[in-house]
Formats: C-alpha cells, structure tokens, sequence
C-alpha cells in the first residue's frame, strides 16, 4: 500500500510512504507540477492519499487566504481526477495521533510545535527532514497506521 501524506499549502510538501518514507518533494508551485508529481506515484497500485483539511485563519488577508484556499481545492481536483481515494484528516486529528503514541504534549506557540513536530518526523526517515515537509511526513505515517488499522478490522 502506497500512502500519500500531502501538507496542501505553498509551504508544505508530499510524502510518500512506500515501506517507509520513499519520497519527500516540496509543494509543487503550480498545478501543472502537483499533477506531474502526482502521476510520478500513480505507477503504484493501491494508493491512498491523506490530504490535511485545513482552512485559512481569520488573521489572514484576503489574497492569502483566496490563494491558500486555491492550493488546497487544486489538491483535491487533482487526486479526483487521477481516481486515488483520499481521506481529508485534520491537523487536531494526526497531531493526537502522535501525541496520544508518545505520551506528549505539543507546545502551543506554531514555531515550538513546528520543532518538535520536525524531531518527531526525524524518527520515521533518514531523509533530510525540515520545517516545510515534517508535517506532510507525519501526516503520510499517520494514514499508514490508519490503513493498516483498516485492513486488520
């Protein structure tokens, strides 16, 4: 089973777990190349896609927000198109997943939680692990515990 782990804004990334985490790419700046990266994994069978539902903060401005928003909806069309299931997970849910595992708390302010997050995602690969891929890295070990948690019930 191949799980795609896909943190959906410009400063986010797609992980790929296939065994272990085989792939990490940075968000792709444009959806011709989030399609490309996409098709390079569609050569699998089985694959599953774990996209984080996220939404624009009221503290964002307008174009920020309308340009976060296109980012995420051009995700979803994109998976659609190539026929891969995906389940939309929120940030609350994987980060209690790894909080409720390691018997941790994460800090409150973003750039602590974004460290300890990135030193979590460290334990899961042995590729070069940064502020804009942790997430998307626990969010793909995330949905292969979810699946594997399926296929045994």
């Amino acid at each position: 089973m191949i799980i795609i782990g896909i943190d959906p804004g410009k400063g986010g990334a797609i992980a790929v777990w296939n065994g272990g985490i085989d792939r990490i790419v940075k968000c792709p700046d444009s959806p011709e190349k989030m399609a490309d990266e996409i098709r390079k994994i569609k050569k699998y069978k089985n694959i599953v896609a774990y996209l984080e539902r996220v939404h624009a903060f009221p503290t964002d401005g307008r174009s920020s927000a309308f340009k976060f928003g296109m980012n995420y909806g051009e995700w979803i069309g994109i998976l659609a198109s190539m026929r891969i299931e995906t389940v939309l997970v929120t940030p609350q849910k994987w980060m209690k997943h790894f909080k409720e595992k390691l018997n941790i708390k994460l800090p409150k302010e973003k750039p602590q939680r974004k460290r300890k997050l990135k030193e979590i995602a460290s334990q899961y690969t042995d590729k070069k692990i940064t502020l804009y891929n942790a997430d998307a890295i626990l969010i793909a070990v995330y949905g292969f515990v979810q699946q594997t948690n399926r296929e045994e019930e």
